[in-house]
Protein backbone atom coordinates (compact mmCIF):
# COMPACT_ATOMS: atom_id res chain seq x y z
CA UNK A 1 0.00 0.00 0.00
CA UNK A 2 1.47 3.33 -0.57
CA UNK A 3 1.17 6.51 2.11
CA UNK A 4 -0.35 9.57 0.82
CA UNK A 5 -0.42 13.36 1.82
CA UNK A 6 1.07 13.35 5.51
CA UNK A 7 1.06 15.22 8.23
CA UNK A 8 3.75 15.21 11.09
CA UNK A 9 5.12 12.61 8.59
CA UNK A 10 2.07 10.28 9.43
CA UNK A 11 -0.09 9.18 6.44
CA UNK A 12 -3.47 10.81 5.88
CA UNK A 13 -4.77 7.74 4.18
CA UNK A 14 -3.30 4.96 2.41
CA UNK A 15 -4.61 3.92 -1.03
CA UNK A 16 -4.10 0.04 -2.15
CA UNK A 17 -1.86 -0.62 -4.75
CA UNK A 18 -3.88 -2.99 -6.51
CA UNK A 19 -6.03 0.31 -8.04
CA UNK A 20 -2.79 2.22 -9.00
CA UNK A 21 -3.46 1.25 -12.78
CA UNK A 22 -6.86 2.71 -13.08
CA UNK A 23 -6.11 6.54 -13.08
CA UNK A 24 -9.87 7.13 -12.93
CA UNK A 25 -10.49 5.52 -9.83
CA UNK A 26 -10.32 7.26 -6.08
CA UNK A 27 -9.74 4.42 -3.56
CA UNK A 28 -8.04 4.73 0.20
CA UNK A 29 -8.65 3.79 3.61
CA UNK A 30 -8.42 6.35 6.18
CA UNK A 31 -5.29 6.72 9.00
CA UNK A 32 -6.50 8.33 12.43
CA UNK A 33 -3.85 10.87 11.59
CA UNK A 34 -4.40 14.59 10.44
CA UNK A 35 -7.38 15.55 11.75
CA UNK A 36 -9.21 17.91 14.33
CA UNK A 37 -10.78 15.64 17.27
CA UNK A 38 -9.22 15.24 20.24
CA UNK A 39 -8.87 12.55 23.53
CA UNK A 40 -10.31 9.39 22.57
CA UNK A 41 -11.06 10.32 19.33
CA UNK A 42 -7.71 11.74 17.80
CA UNK A 43 -7.53 12.84 15.45
CA UNK A 44 -9.04 11.75 12.23
CA UNK A 45 -12.36 10.64 13.57
CA UNK A 46 -14.43 10.06 10.83
CA UNK A 47 -18.00 9.05 11.73
CA UNK A 48 -20.16 6.83 14.09
CA UNK A 49 -19.18 7.81 18.16
CA UNK A 50 -19.84 10.32 20.86
CA UNK A 51 -17.17 13.06 19.56
CA UNK A 52 -18.55 16.54 18.43
CA UNK A 53 -20.20 16.30 15.41
CA UNK A 54 -18.80 19.37 14.02
CA UNK A 55 -15.32 17.65 14.45
CA UNK A 56 -16.48 14.83 12.40
CA UNK A 57 -17.72 16.89 9.54
CA UNK A 58 -14.45 19.11 9.60
CA UNK A 59 -12.60 15.74 9.43
CA UNK A 60 -14.18 14.41 6.37
CA UNK A 61 -13.76 17.78 4.91
CA UNK A 62 -10.18 17.20 5.26
CA UNK A 63 -9.46 13.60 4.54
CA UNK A 64 -11.71 13.92 1.18
CA UNK A 65 -10.66 17.35 0.07
CA UNK A 66 -6.84 15.57 0.41
CA UNK A 67 -7.96 13.49 -2.05
CA UNK A 68 -9.56 16.00 -4.10
CA UNK A 69 -13.03 14.65 -3.69
CA UNK A 70 -16.31 17.15 -3.13
CA UNK A 71 -17.73 15.94 0.20
CA UNK A 72 -20.95 16.41 -1.35
CA UNK A 73 -20.07 13.67 -4.04
CA UNK A 74 -19.83 11.39 -1.02
CA UNK A 75 -22.50 8.30 -0.47
CA UNK A 76 -22.41 6.83 3.25
CA UNK A 77 -24.92 4.58 5.08
CA UNK A 78 -25.62 3.77 8.46
CA UNK A 79 -24.48 0.70 8.92
CA UNK A 80 -26.39 -2.36 11.08
CA UNK A 81 -23.65 -5.37 10.18
CA UNK A 82 -26.24 -6.86 7.96
CA UNK A 83 -25.98 -8.14 4.20
CA UNK A 84 -28.02 -5.37 2.88
CA UNK A 85 -26.77 -3.62 -1.03
CA UNK A 86 -27.70 -0.15 -1.36
CA UNK A 87 -27.89 0.65 -5.35
CA UNK A 88 -26.98 4.18 -5.45
CA UNK A 89 -27.93 6.51 -8.21
CA UNK A 90 -26.84 10.22 -6.24
CA UNK A 91 -24.93 11.09 -3.30
CA UNK A 92 -26.57 10.63 -0.32
CA UNK A 93 -26.79 8.85 3.30
CA UNK A 94 -28.62 5.80 3.54
CA UNK A 95 -29.78 4.13 6.10
CA UNK A 96 -29.41 0.22 7.24
CA UNK A 97 -27.15 -0.81 4.74
CA UNK A 98 -23.55 -2.10 4.98
CA UNK A 99 -22.52 -2.36 1.15
CA UNK A 100 -23.05 0.34 -1.52
CA UNK A 101 -22.81 -0.58 -5.01
CA UNK A 102 -23.24 2.58 -8.01
CA UNK A 103 -21.71 2.74 -11.72
CA UNK A 104 -22.38 6.50 -11.59
CA UNK A 105 -18.81 8.20 -12.14
CA UNK A 106 -18.45 11.21 -9.71
CA UNK A 107 -20.18 9.32 -6.97
CA UNK A 108 -17.89 8.61 -4.18
CA UNK A 109 -18.94 5.52 -2.18
CA UNK A 110 -17.55 5.11 1.91
CA UNK A 111 -17.73 2.62 4.56
CA UNK A 112 -16.81 3.29 8.07
CA UNK A 113 -14.98 0.44 10.12
CA UNK A 114 -13.20 0.20 13.45
CA UNK A 115 -12.26 -3.34 13.38
CA UNK A 116 -14.76 -4.74 10.89
CA UNK A 117 -13.34 -5.82 7.61
CA UNK A 118 -13.74 -3.15 4.78
CA UNK A 119 -14.13 -4.38 0.97
CA UNK A 120 -14.01 -2.76 -2.07
CA UNK A 121 -14.65 -3.82 -6.11
CA UNK A 122 -13.78 -2.28 -9.40
CA UNK A 123 -15.32 -3.39 -12.36
CA UNK A 124 -13.02 -1.25 -15.02
CA UNK A 125 -15.28 -3.23 -17.84
CA UNK A 126 -18.75 -1.53 -17.29
CA UNK A 127 -17.55 1.25 -14.40
CA UNK A 128 -19.15 0.10 -11.57
CA UNK A 129 -17.43 -0.12 -8.08
CA UNK A 130 -18.69 -1.31 -4.74
CA UNK A 131 -17.96 -0.78 -0.79
CA UNK A 132 -18.42 -3.27 1.79
CA UNK A 133 -18.98 -3.25 5.72
CA UNK A 134 -18.34 -6.58 7.05
CA UNK A 135 -18.81 -7.58 10.31
CA UNK A 136 -18.20 -10.87 11.83
CA UNK A 137 -22.13 -11.56 10.79
CA UNK A 138 -21.92 -9.56 7.80
CA UNK A 139 -18.86 -12.19 6.77
CA UNK A 140 -20.62 -15.36 7.92
CA UNK A 141 -24.04 -14.35 6.05
CA UNK A 142 -21.49 -13.69 2.38
CA UNK A 143 -22.11 -9.98 2.07
CA UNK A 144 -19.18 -9.60 -0.14
CA UNK A 145 -20.39 -12.86 -2.40
CA UNK A 146 -23.69 -11.12 -1.97
CA UNK A 147 -22.73 -7.45 -3.83
CA UNK A 148 -20.37 -9.10 -6.50
CA UNK A 149 -24.15 -10.50 -7.32
CA UNK A 150 -25.44 -7.33 -7.44
CA UNK A 151 -23.19 -5.78 -9.56
CA UNK A 152 -23.73 -9.00 -12.07
CA UNK A 153 -27.40 -7.84 -11.82
CA UNK A 154 -27.53 -4.33 -11.54
CA UNK A 155 -24.41 -3.75 -14.54
CA UNK A 156 -23.57 -6.85 -16.11
CA UNK A 157 -20.52 -7.32 -14.08
CA UNK A 158 -18.47 -10.18 -14.63
CA UNK A 159 -16.67 -11.35 -11.70
CA UNK A 160 -13.48 -12.13 -13.70
CA UNK A 161 -12.81 -8.77 -14.79
CA UNK A 162 -13.17 -7.10 -10.80
CA UNK A 163 -10.16 -6.00 -9.26
CA UNK A 164 -10.64 -6.40 -5.25
CA UNK A 165 -9.75 -5.12 -2.04
CA UNK A 166 -9.54 -6.50 1.74
CA UNK A 167 -8.82 -3.57 3.65
CA UNK A 168 -7.64 -3.01 7.39
CA UNK A 169 -9.03 -4.43 9.82
CA UNK A 170 -8.49 -6.76 13.19
CA UNK A 171 -6.11 -9.34 12.54
CA UNK A 172 -6.76 -13.20 13.22
CA UNK A 173 -4.54 -13.14 16.51
CA UNK A 174 -6.79 -10.31 18.33
CA UNK A 175 -10.01 -11.39 17.04
CA UNK A 176 -10.72 -13.79 20.14
CA UNK A 177 -13.64 -15.11 20.14
CA UNK A 178 -15.78 -17.16 22.31
CA UNK A 179 -17.85 -20.50 21.22
CA UNK A 180 -21.43 -18.29 20.05
CA UNK A 181 -19.58 -16.38 17.54
CA UNK A 182 -16.88 -19.12 16.01
CA UNK A 183 -19.73 -21.75 15.78
CA UNK A 184 -20.65 -19.87 12.82
CA UNK A 185 -17.55 -19.86 10.74
CA UNK A 186 -15.58 -23.10 9.25
CA UNK A 187 -12.69 -24.37 10.56
CA UNK A 188 -10.81 -22.63 7.64
CA UNK A 189 -11.34 -19.18 9.40
CA UNK A 190 -10.95 -20.29 13.24
CA UNK A 191 -8.28 -21.59 15.09
CA UNK A 192 -8.99 -22.96 18.93
CA UNK A 193 -6.56 -21.75 21.61
CA UNK A 194 -5.80 -24.26 24.27
CA UNK A 195 -4.48 -21.19 26.63
CA UNK A 196 -6.37 -18.61 26.02
CA UNK A 197 -9.91 -20.92 25.93
CA UNK A 198 -10.88 -19.08 23.19
CA UNK A 199 -11.22 -19.03 19.48
CA UNK A 200 -9.46 -16.83 16.65
CA UNK A 201 -11.00 -16.08 14.04
CA UNK A 202 -9.71 -14.35 10.07
CA UNK A 203 -11.87 -12.32 8.50
CA UNK A 204 -9.17 -11.03 6.37
CA UNK A 205 -9.07 -14.59 4.76
CA UNK A 206 -12.78 -15.22 4.89
CA UNK A 207 -13.34 -12.33 3.30
CA UNK A 208 -10.84 -12.67 0.66
CA UNK A 209 -12.04 -16.26 -0.12
CA UNK A 210 -15.40 -14.81 -0.77
CA UNK A 211 -13.96 -12.62 -3.46
CA UNK A 212 -12.28 -15.76 -4.83
CA UNK A 213 -15.16 -18.11 -5.31
CA UNK A 214 -17.78 -15.33 -6.46
CA UNK A 215 -15.13 -15.32 -9.47
CA UNK A 216 -12.61 -13.05 -9.03
CA UNK A 217 -9.08 -14.25 -9.77
CA UNK A 218 -7.11 -14.25 -6.97
CA UNK A 219 -4.17 -12.16 -8.57
CA UNK A 220 -6.73 -9.74 -8.86
CA UNK A 221 -7.21 -9.10 -5.17
CA UNK A 222 -4.85 -7.38 -2.43
CA UNK A 223 -5.41 -7.75 1.41
CA UNK A 224 -4.47 -5.33 3.35
CA UNK A 225 -1.21 -5.80 5.74
CA UNK A 226 -2.19 -4.00 8.28
CA UNK A 227 -4.13 -4.16 11.75
CA UNK A 228 -5.96 -1.99 13.65
CA UNK A 229 -5.16 -3.48 16.56
CA UNK A 230 -1.40 -4.78 15.85
CA UNK A 231 -1.01 -0.99 14.45
CA UNK A 232 -3.21 0.62 16.40
CA UNK A 233 -1.20 3.81 16.88
CA UNK A 234 -2.24 4.32 12.85
CA UNK A 235 -5.68 2.86 13.37
CA UNK A 236 -8.90 3.06 15.70
CA UNK A 237 -9.92 -0.17 17.12
CA UNK A 238 -12.79 -0.66 19.06
CA UNK A 239 -11.53 -3.45 20.56
CA UNK A 240 -8.17 -2.47 21.18
CA UNK A 241 -9.60 1.03 22.62
CA UNK A 242 -12.47 -0.55 24.39
CA UNK A 243 -15.19 0.86 22.20
CA UNK A 244 -13.94 4.65 22.96
CA UNK A 245 -12.83 5.48 20.49
CA UNK A 246 -13.10 6.83 16.61
CA UNK A 247 -13.86 5.51 13.06
CA UNK A 248 -12.05 5.54 10.11
CA UNK A 249 -13.36 5.70 6.40
CA UNK A 250 -12.71 3.26 3.36
CA UNK A 251 -14.22 4.78 -0.06
CA UNK A 252 -14.11 3.93 -3.76
CA UNK A 253 -15.33 6.16 -6.31
CA UNK A 254 -14.64 6.87 -10.77
CA UNK A 255 -13.87 10.35 -11.25
CA UNK A 256 -14.98 9.94 -15.14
Amino acid sequence: MLASPTTDKQPIFRKPQIFNQFPELVAAESTRHGGVSTGHYASLNLGGSQDAPENIMQNNLIFFGALGIPFENVAKAHQVHGTDIVTVTSPARFEGFDALVTNVAGIQLAVTVADCTPILIYDPVTGAVAAIHAGWRGTVGGIVEKTVAAMQQNYGTRPEDCVGYVGTCIDECSFEVGEDVAQHFTPTYKRWDETAGKFFVDLKASNRDQLIRSGIKPEHVEVSPYSTVLHNQDYFSHRAEKGLTGRLLVTIGRTN
